[in-house]
């Protein structure tokens, strides 16, 4: 059952999915955070770990994403719900859908706070506002940009109205639209500041921190940073994916658009990194100063270079874009709930949403000012949306879309909505059936405290607990699988 016989807008070409499904991994993760953790963690020996994740557990469960949008053509909900009606299985693995899209809500709730920051700093370097000699002057101006509330508060309600205003013109008209132009566009400053950076003096130095592998520079935290980063910044588990899926053509190879997307977001990640660090690295700054590298440290760089207002205000464009692709993605799911099942107009809906967002992330903004002493267990409101979304709900929802596509749906359903060939077919079902759940797994009890591994140790064990799991998989398969499908 694939509900084809419902009317459902679809991308005008595999394109439209891929500059669409790029833009919603291409985010703040890419170009803000990718950077820095890079940094943190080793430089190329995290970079080739994120690689390999990549590979090993996105691509498999965002194609297992794709397949169960596509094959029930509706929101995380409906979707789940239908493909598993389909299998036979049980009701309750609608809940999937329902976390899903309460995730990429709670996600979008602080993440336009974020994204705001983007906005204003690009304002900040048009109308000068970034002078400043040190690295502790842009940390007090970072500060009192966040202190303000109705500075912060204007940003991010900015960025929630743009995000609203191109979601509610639709799919093709609001979504792909402007995807095609955001997406070329980001690529396009990426490759300015690249050339210069090749000029800068820091170029050399850059290429080697980030792709000279030196087994010793990785700790076990930062392997399983790159596990992590690897599977979130693709937007798995937050109902993007999936409702994006919805709209993808049948006539569309989902293998091919899975590994167009997964290489187009790497790369973005990678050309983030040739863009930044040579700037770094010329003006003697620290690669691995945290989260503060773009908005403290980057800033100063742009000062001390020839026509560094000009790169300044293309790095913070892009930044911006980046923001508001991934921003429209993940409001996409609840948009698509509501005008499928309650009769709304996409228009109306957008608008409805974007008032409940406004009131939410207005909360979230003021964790960084009014707020600060409104704490719960020592977590603002902020940081819990973030604790509650990338902890918990994000690694739990992969979790259970691998298990569903792996033991529950009908195989021949799943074999003909991901038209591999059988021996693709058969390594697709081995990673999403035991190699995506133990790195799921993995990351999860790592990120909880419950249990920290030590990977210079532990890596034959790890091997010896998958070959016995998939043991024991295949042997109690079809147990397990009436087991999940009551």
């Amino acid at each position: 059952m694939t509900n084809d016989s419902q009317p459902r807008t679809q991308w005008l070409g595999r394109w439209g999915f891929v500059l669409a499904a790029t833009g919603s991994a291409v985010g703040l993760g890419n170009v803000w955070k990718f950077p820095y953790m890079t940094g943190e963690y080793g430089g190329g020996a995290f970079v080739l770990v994120y690689l390999a994740c990549i590979l090993a557990i996105g691509v498999p469960v965002m194609m297992t994403e794709i397949a169960l949008g596509r094959r029930g053509r509706g929101s995380p909900i409906d979707a789940i719900r239908r493909v598993t009606a389909e299998s036979k299985g049980a009701s309750a693995w609608s809940l999937l859908g329902w976390m899903a899209m309460l995730c990429g809500f709670m996600i979008l709730c602080f993440y336009v706070v974020v994204a705001g920051w983007s906005f204003s700093y690009l304002w900040k370097m048009l109308t000068g506002g970034l002078a400043g000699s040190s690295v502790d002057d842009m940390a007090a101006l970072f500060g009192a940009n966040n202190a303000n509330p109705f500075n912060l508060g204007f940003w991010s309600t900015l960025v929630t109205v743009a995000t609203m205003v191109i979601v509610g013109k639709g799919v093709q008209a609001g979504i792909e639209k402007s995807v095609s132009w955001m997406m070329p566009g980001m690529v396009v400053m990426l490759v300015i500041m690249i050339v210069y950076g090749a000029f800068s003096g820091g170029f050399g130095e850059a290429v080697q921190f980030l792709f000279a592998f030196n087994a010793g520079s990785l700790s076990s935290e930062g392997m399983l940073a790159a596990m992590g980063h690897a599977f979130f910044t693709l937007s798995l588990a937050s109902g993007a994916i999936l409702t994006y899926g919805s709209y993808l053509p049948r006539h569309a190879s989902i293998g091919r658009t899975t590994l167009s997307v997964a290489v187009a977001d790497t790369l973005v990640a990678l050309m983030a990194g040739l863009a930044i660090f040579p700037v770094i690295f010329a003006n003697g700054m620290e690669p691995g100063s945290g989260p503060g590298l773009i908005f403290m440290s980057l800033p100063l760089a742009f000062q001390a270079m020839p026509m560094g207002t000009l790169f300044g205000v293309l790095f913070f464009v892009m930044l911006s874009m980046a923001a508001l692709t991934s921003s429209i993605s993940m409001v996409e799911a609840t948009v698509s709930w509501l005008t499928d099942n309650k009769g709304i107009s996409r228009r109306t809906a957008s608008w409805g949403i974007g008032i409940v967002l406004w009131v939410i992330s207005t909360l979230a903004m003021l964790s960084f000012n009014v707020g600060a002493d409104w704490t719960l267990a020592g977590k603002h409101f902020f940081d819990w949306l973030d604790y509650l979304t990338s902890r918990w709900m994000m690694p739990l929802g992969g979790l259970g879309v691998a298990l569903l596509a792996g033991f529950v749906l009908n195989s021949e359903s799943v074999r003909e909505e991901l038209g591999l060939s059988p021996a693709v077919h058969a390594l697709w079902l081995f990673m999403v059936r035991y190699v995506s759940p133990l790195g799921i797994v993995v990351i999860f009890l790592d990120a909880l405290g419950i249990a920290t591994l030590e990977f210079g140790v532990q890596w034959p064990w790890l091997l010896l607990a998958l070959a016995v799991i998939t043991l024991i998989g295949e042997l109690a398969s079809p147990r397990l699988m009436r087991t999940l499908s009551a």
